[in-house]
């Protein structure tokens, strides 16, 4: 039992341990898999063609490096994500550089070959994370050192494979690699010259001359510094950390004294010009990485040079070369300053969110110290600070600093930021008083004389000033109205405006403050500053700047504890809701001006620099937005913000007179819609605004239709709010919405329409109603501008007709409805025809409609028997009106100009179907008692009938709408489609009107689903959607005619997925109806029989037509369909001798040329009849087209040898094939005889098919379609 229980003992301890280690690996799996899920997504990948390249000791696969590199690429902006693999990647792939070199020797050509696609994948992670993160897993033995540098050497001396492809041959990033690996060997901690081998062969060495090995890398180094590549900034990084070494004090200054020769020679070569870059980047690097002990000596001379070249012309044309001296002047300034943390400087601790929230304010106070020791009366730190206030400046930093601050003012942001952090690092060493100096001279940037790239740099010099607390508290005073002043920094220059970068800078400025300073020190400067940051957050034209705006607010309201409202502000105005103008300007700034301190801040704003700004949507967005915040004051905006408003809309600046305009109309129905009555003195100064701006003449010249539309505007204001106004100032503003009407510019058009709809409904009924008379004259003068010459007023009185309220509809609705019907039709004239104005008539038809039943409906007055011919004119006059405009495809210089009317007819016949449908619906509540006993008599078969007869909506009206819009569903246009999908949707589930009596309801529910999801614009998806409606008699005709334009249209992608389609659609299984006796082929066929006689002479749709049947034939589409396809070729050849006599259109004639072909090659009796056809085309008058008649005869021919005997077969073919087809014509005419011989065929209707076809030629009208062009000719003969 002992041993049992000790036994047992054993396996629970055991088991213990095995479910401790589980729990190991179960952590190690989790973070793996969390790493997996969050960081590297393509790791598997990576792994295993990193596993392959170990494993095989080099890159076997070319395409496993790009494919690395192009998954490293993907993480350029978050190279953090990669550093927890770095090690498994970096280490592997250095360990097989190093093995390789040390296996095959550097002597050896394959090396290098090993070595570059390596180095390409260890490239790209040092181009993604940073090379500090990358070098800290190369290898660094310091056997090493000898082995990369003869590596390198080798790179450096081979000759350079250019490579014409995108990817990298390898070399440059070879170069680099090993360069950032000897950046590495370099920092051995003994001397070089004990590494060096080549020494004990070398018995002349003197103790004190550099070693060989130095030599070499400092030879390369130099060569690489006169390079463009990323190779001078890594070879200057590998010379800064070689020649600070202690060693090393004879070669750092032979290399000084190199880049002084380098500085003091600069020529307008190319090759100088960057080594003269890497001169600097290197001395730059030196400074950084050097001791001041080993610096301080040779200042002067690099001070000389630098000051020298950064006054030449080479400076002046190199942004990049300026940045580098600038990095390098203040690397100078701060060598000769000695390192010190000032005791001046304001030291805030708290730098966390939740400590300045959850401490109390007691502990608070101990968080932070500022001022010189403020809370220490250590004598020995009093001692300190009067040491440092007596430290002796060079004079070589005044200079210094003067330098800096006009790099302040650079041109390039590169240059300016790198000044602004000189600045910052050198006042960090001065005293106190010198901060004060440097402090204000960075003020004096701020001058209004000074560009746009002062006022950016000192932004960023105050930041990095604030973020190191090198500005005080008791500097804040002064610093914060500039800080203001550069929030709302906008300057205008031309049609533009600069200072973006400036407001920018300035949120960026304030977001240092939030984390520099202790709240009790920010708590006054915050409340100041709060509102500009948010007014900039929600109305700055920039999005950028909204959001920096909106990030310092909330970095204020986290690190300064608690601020009112603060935190839900923070919610609102956060980075998405302002990415949004709009929806800055109308929503986010109108929460943020319910709290106490911003909606004046706000107004002023608006008022100051939105409504006059320079932007045009600005400013009518700025007139929205300041309407909207009316309902917080609106006795502050009506006594204030309008009176200052309204002599503005006769400012001279026309920016300021349009934003004025807009403004006052929007504030004054903003004032009528919060329920604010103005006093009578006030409207009368509104109602006068149109007046003044006509009597001054502001319609004239610049912006005068700028000014028009904004009038139109605040008519439109004004007339929602009822505003009184004399009868003289009534017709006047008629008199200006009348003259706005008939301007060509279609925005200003629609401006006034829009005013016209309110303004008659606020005054013109009114006056009708109390007797004044007058108005009924205005239907009448809208009707006879219809048929005006002038297009523009045609295209107004449209508009105009369709917003007439019912009042004065009622008495000519009829006329105005028939005349409106007539305009939508394409004009006799070719002159006048315009599609704008079919457009606008289309819509002023359809509003027009929806106001007469609308209206009547809610009246309630008239019975339904009154008003039935309304809806009887509707059905029969306006439906088949709309029905036509859907066959408008008019062409003009802009290209298919008729799709504009086919769109709006679309959504004119949508709404005719639910006006008739509503009326139905309530007629039939009105005589249901009448019905209910008639109907109940009739049996159930002769039930749909009687309703049908009974409704203005039958299935007649609909199987007619529904099939004219699914043809422009198949149609070419990817809008049109979109648009004709949408209808039909809207039409099939309509929640508030069901819309009966549509043929196959149920099948077009399923081709046309209830998802809002699907892109009808996208071929692929909408054609084999549509393509099912052939298969219904009711939709397969209109479908055909408008599928025929896509399968033989000119568009290769519409073509091929419509083709697609239709082919799938032919070869689906034969549809479940066993009553059905033709097949789909054969239904097909007939309906394109149909399509050509229906468009017979319309080369818009017959030549597409016939390029699909030519698609259909060479698939043996319609070529097998025994007794009917004579039927079906017989047709196409009645159709042929119609369309090709005579025609000039070369698409036509290869698409007839090459169906003729294909019916005379089958073996049926039509087949002779095609090929006498096809033969009197060999002496047609265009030379290509007997070219292509010819090489058709040949194949038919070799096809089908019924159409010529035997015996001469051979001889014709010979004739065909040696015939010059393309030369003299009478050559042409007398061999295609000989063959009209060779068939038996007649001659006789060879002269009459000739003699008709001159004829034809001359009398045939000139095309639309856009093939039918001098263009078009050309391209297709091939010239």
């Amino acid at each position: 039992m002992a041993l049992e229980e000790e036994k047992a003992e054993m396996e629970m301890a055991v088991k213990d341990i095995e479910e401790k280690e589980e729990e190991d690996d179960d952590e190690l799996g989790s973070k793996e898999r969390v790493l997996y899920k969050y960081f590297l997504l393509e790791w598997k990948l990576v792994s295993s063609l990193l596993n392959d390249i170990v494993s095989h000791g080099r890159v076997t696969d070319p395409s496993s490096v790009y494919t690395i590199r192009s998954i490293m690429d993907k993480y350029q902006e978050q190279g953090q994500l990669l550093e927890p693999y770095l090690e498994s990647i970096v280490s592997p792939l250095m360990l097989i550089i190093r093995t390789k070199t040390i296996e095959l020797g550097v002597a050896s050509k394959e090396i290098l070959e090993i070595i570059k696609p390596i180095c390409i994948i260890i490239y790209s992670l040092v181009t993604v994370c940073g090379y500090k993160a990358v070098i800290k897993f190369f290898p660094h033995q310091v056997s090493d050192l000898e082995l990369a540098v003869s590596l390198l050497e080798k790179c450096h001396n081979t000759n350079s494979v250019t490579s014409l492809r995108q990817e990298s041959t390898g070399e440059m990033e070879a170069k680099c690699v090993i360069l950032l690996w000897l950046s590495i060997l370099v920092l051995v901690p003994f001397d070089i010259s004990t590494v060096d081998t080549s020494i004990a062969n070398n018995s002349n060495l003197g103790e004190l001359e550099p070693a060989p090995l130095v030599l070499r890398i400092i030879g390369f180094s130099k060569d690489y510094l006169s390079t463009a590549g990323p190779m001078r900034t890594i070879a200057g990084l590998l010379l800064s950390k070689l020649l600070t070494r202690p060693d090393m004090p004879k070669v750092f200054m032979s290399f000084t004294e190199w880049t002084h020769e380098v500085l003091s020679s600069v020529t307008d070569d190319v090759l100088n010009h960057f080594r003269v870059l890497g001169a600097v980047e290197a001395l730059a690097s030196i400074f950084k990485a050097g001791g001041r002990k080993l610096l301080l000596d040779v200042i002067p001379m690099v001070w000389k040079d630098t000051s020298a070249l950064i006054k030449s012309s080479a400076a002046t044309q190199s942004p990049l070369l300026r940045k580098y001296l600038v990095k390098l002047t203040q690397r100078i300034g701060l060598t000769c300053l000695p390192h010190r943390s000032p005791s001046w400087r304001y030291v805030g601790r708290a730098s966390s969110f939740g400590k300045n929230i959850s401490l109390p304010a007691s502990r608070k106070n101990d968080q932070c110290s500022h001022g010189p020791d403020v809370d220490s009366s250590n004598s020995e730190e009093s001692s300190d600070y009067t040491q440092d206030e007596d430290m002796d400046v060079p004079d070589i930093v005044e200079e210094i600093i003067e330098m800096l601050l006009s790099g302040l003012k650079d041109t390039d942001t590169v240059v300016r930021w790198s000044a602004a952090k000189g600045i910052g690092r050198i006042t960090s060493r001065l005293t106190s008083v010198l901060s004060e100096e440097v402090l204000s001279s960075v003020l004096e940037l701020f001058s209004p004389g000074e560009g746009d790239g002062s006022w950016h740099g000192g932004c960023l010099a105050l930041a990095e000033l604030a973020r190191r607390g090198l500005l005080l508290p008791i500097s804040l005073p002064k610093v914060v109205p500039v800080v203001v002043k550069a929030l709302h920094y906008d300057i205008r220059r031309g049609p533009h405006s600069v200072g973006s970068h400036v407001r920018d800078a300035a949120a960026y400025v304030c977001w240092a403050f939030g984390r520099a300073y202790y709240h009790e020190d920010m708590r006054t400067i915050l409340e100041q500053l709060a509102p500009h940051l948010l007014t900039v957050a929600c109305y700055d034209r920039e999005v950028n700047c909204r959001r920096a705006a909106a990030a310092a607010f909330q970095e204020n309201v986290g690190r300064q504890g608690n601020y009112p409202h603060g935190i839900d502000i923070v919610n609102t105005a956060d980075y998405f809701s302002l990415s949004s103008r709009v929806n800055s300007y109308l929503h986010v700034s109108v929460y943020i001006a319910q709290y106490e301190g911003y909606l004046y801040p706000f107004v002023d704003e608006l008022l100051d620099n939105k409504i006059c700004h320079w932007e045009k949507g600005l400013r009518e967005l700025a007139a929205e937005a300041l309407s909207a915040l009316v309902k917080y004051d609106p006795e502050y905006f009506a006594d204030s913000v309008v009176e200052k408003i309204v002599p503005c809309t006769l400012s001279s600046d026309l920016c300021m007179r349009h934003g004025a305009t807009l403004a006052a109309g929007e504030l004054v129905l903003a004032l009528h819609q919060c329920g604010y009555v103005l006093s009578s003195d006030k409207q009368h100064r509104i109602a006068g605004v149109v007046p003044a701006i006509e009597k001054a003449r502001l319609y004239r010249g610049k912006g005068g239709e700028i000014m028009r539309a904004a009038v139109s505007r605040f008519i439109e204001c004004i007339s929602s709010s009822h505003l009184s106004l004399p009868e003289k100032i009534k017709r006047t503003l008629l008199d200006t919405l009348n003259e706005n009407l008939r301007h060509p510019n279609s925005q200003i058009q629609n401006a006034a329409t829009n005013a016209l709809k309110h303004f008659f409904g606020a005054y013109m009924v009114a006056a009708d109603t109390g007797g004044t008379g007058g108005t009924g004259d205005i239907s009448s003068k809208y009707l006879q501008l219809l048929t005006d010459p002038n297009v523009a007023i045609r295209r107004g009185s449209s508009l105009a007709l369709g917003v007439l309220p019912y009042e004065l509809l009622a008495k000519r609705w009829r006329d105005v409805l028939l005349k409106l019907c007539s305009a939508t039709a394409i004009e006799d004239n070719p002159d006048d025809r315009d599609a704008e104005a079919r457009v606008n008539a289309v819509k002023g038809l359809i509003s027009a409609c929806e106001t007469l039943t609308q209206t009547r409906e809610d009246s309630n007055i008239h019975s339904w028997e009154d008003d039935l011919s309304l809806f009887l004119l509707i059905k029969n006059e306006v439906i088949m009106s709309l029905f036509k405009a859907l066959d408008d495809y008019s062409v003009d210089n802009r290209g298919d100009v008729g799709s504009w009317v086919r769109e709006a007819a679309m959504y004119g016949l949508e709404k005719c179907i639910y006006i008739l449908c509503k009326r139905d619906s309530i007629g039939s509540a009105r005589k249901s008692d009448e019905v209910e006993s008639s109907v109940s008599e009739l049996p159930d078969c002769d039930m749909v009938k009687t309703n049908q007869m009974d409704s203005l909506f039958d299935a007649n009206l609909a199987s007619i709408i529904v099939g004219g819009v699914c043809k422009q569903a198949v149609e070419k246009m990817d809008k049109l489609r979109e648009a004709a999908a949408k209808v039909l949707q809207r039409i099939l589930y309509n929640k508030t009107i069901y819309i009966p009596y549509i043929p196959h309801r149920e099948k077009l529910e399923k081709i046309v689903p209830n998802d809002t999801d699907i892109k009808w614009g996208v071929p692929t998806l909408s054609y084999p959607r549509f393509v099912k409606l052939l298969q219904y008699d009711c939709y397969s005709r209109p479908v055909l005619s408008g599928l025929v334009i896509s399968t033989g249209g000119l568009q290769e992608s519409l073509k091929k997925a419509s083709i697609s389609a239709l082919l799938k659609f032919l070869q689906a299984v034969e549809p479940e109806d066993l009553n059905e006796k033709r097949s789909r082929e054969f239904k097909l066929s007939t309906d394109i029989l149909w399509v050509l006689q229906q468009y017979k002479r319309c080369d818009r749709v017959i030549v597409p037509t016939l390029k699909t049947i030519e698609i259909f034939f060479s698939k043996k589409i319609f070529l097998n369909m025994e007794a009917h396809t004579p039927i079906f070729c017989a047709g196409v050849l009645d159709s042929l001798a119609v369309e090709l006599k005579g025609s000039k259109d070369f698409s036509k004639l290869y698409a007839g040329i090459a169906i003729l072909g294909y019916i005379a090659s089958i073996s049926e009796p039509i087949n002779s009849k095609a090929f006498s056809h096809l033969l009197t085309f060999l002496g047609h008058r265009y030379p290509k087209i007997r070219k292509a008649s010819a090489e058709q005869v040949y194949l038919v021919l070799l096809q089908n040898e019924n159409l010529v005997s035997e015996d001469v077969m051979e001889k014709a073919l010979e004739i065909i094939s040696e015939t010059c087809w393309e030369g003299d014509i009478e050559v042409a005419k007398h061999q295609r005889l000989e063959l009209f011989n060779m068939a038996g065929l007649e001659t006789g209707l060879l002269h009459k098919t000739n003699g008709v076809s001159n004829k034809d030629g001359r009398k045939k009208t000139p095309a639309t379609d856009e093939n039918a062009s001098y263009s078009s000719l050309v391209d297709s003969i091939g010239f």
